[in-house]
């Protein structure tokens, strides 16, 4: 088996993933409430949490699974891209394992981890396919060719797709996590009330932070009771802007590359219009789409294991050269 660690962010995860893809175990420690009240993720504050959370958090995975570490033939670990501080917690739990029972460790890029959700059991997908990659820190569209990796077609230019949700939640002074928010919000409105911009920029590249300014400039023009009054109708128009752009590019690259399936990964492939406007994809299951660790057991098994002394000296690093 493989036991999967990931604390890229502000989730503590531990997952016990069978070669063959079989998901023995999954336990995820959210910090959402912790960083609810400074309306976003604080770093020091999630280091902090993840030191204190880990080593239970291993044991329930491996409880879950009903195994031990005997059990472990190796140990998936995020090794980025996200906070650093928070990586190094997980980083240094993994080797710590590693070292102490003599297994390889794989270092994991949390993007490829996202992708490799599709490909556990009960229902795997296999390359290729065209994939959407839509999370907080991220938003690429992805050519996924093989098991291994993925060739870019194109990412955002600004604001990462679940980034422009969190910064729209908090100008409509809505809570932390923005995205379920508004998701929630949005179903009471009506997604005509605005009519909000999708970028247009070149090739299959996506841009947010215009569709940020026209909804900071449309509450600005509301009073405190017209902004309660129309807080729903402009969540649903912001919404349906952003579900335009992801949906847009991700059919223009399957055009492009034609390939019959598409694909789509991360915390915002959780979103309920989005999955309404793609019927025919093939999203992450809800339970996977935010930060877990059987994503990142999942793709150490197509990755390469480090064997001690060497990954000692790895290091986490916070942004992705993929």
């Amino acid at each position: 088996m493989i036991l999967g660690i990931e604390t890229s962010c502000d989730e503590t995860a531990a997952a016990v993933v069978g070669e063959d893809g079989v998901v023995h175990s999954s336990v995820v420690a959210s910090q959402a409430d912790l960083h609810a009240r400074y309306g976003g993720v604080v770093p020091e504050i999630a280091s902090r949490r993840h030191l204190e959370l880990v080593s239970p958090v291993v044991r329930a995975a491996l409880d879950d699974a009903d195994a031990g570490l005997d059990d472990v033939g190796r140990v998936g670990v995020t090794q980025g891209p996200g906070l650093v501080g928070a990586l190094l917690v997980g980083l240094s739990a993994a080797k710590a394992i590693a070292w102490a029972r003599g297994l390889p460790l794989v270092p994991v890029d949390h993007l490829r981890g996202h992708v490799a959700t599709l490909y556990l059991e009960p229902d795997p997908l296999d390359p290729p396919f065209t994939c959407l990659l839509a999370s907080g820190g991220h938003t690429l569209v992805l050519a996924v060719r093989d098991h291994t990796g993925f060739e870019v077609l194109g990412s955002t230019l600004d604001d990462a797709a679940g980034e422009a949700f969190d910064k729209g939640a908090r100008l409509l002074g809505l809570g932390y996590p923005g995205g379920a928010e508004i998701d929630r919000l949005a179903r009471e409105g009506s997604p005509e009330a605005y009519s909000f911009p999708v970028a247009r920029v070149p090739g299959l590249d996506l841009s947010f932070s215009g569709l940020k300014t026209a909804l900071l400039y449309a509450v600005r023009e509301l009073s405190e009771a017209e902004l309660d009054a129309r807080r729903a109708d402009l969540a649903a128009s912001y919404q349906r802007a952003i579900v335009r752009a992801l949906v847009g590019r991700l059919e223009a690259a399957a055009d492009a590359t034609g390939d019959g399936v598409v694909a789509v990964v991360g915390g915002v492939a959780a979103n309920s219009e989005l999955r309404s406007a793609l019927p025919g994809a093939r999203f992450a299951p809800l339970s996977l789409c935010t930060d877990n660790a059987a994503m990142i057991a999942s793709a150490a098994r197509f990755a390469p294991e480090l064997r001690s002394p060497g990954y000692l000296a790895l290091d986490a690093y916070a942004s992705s050269s993929l």
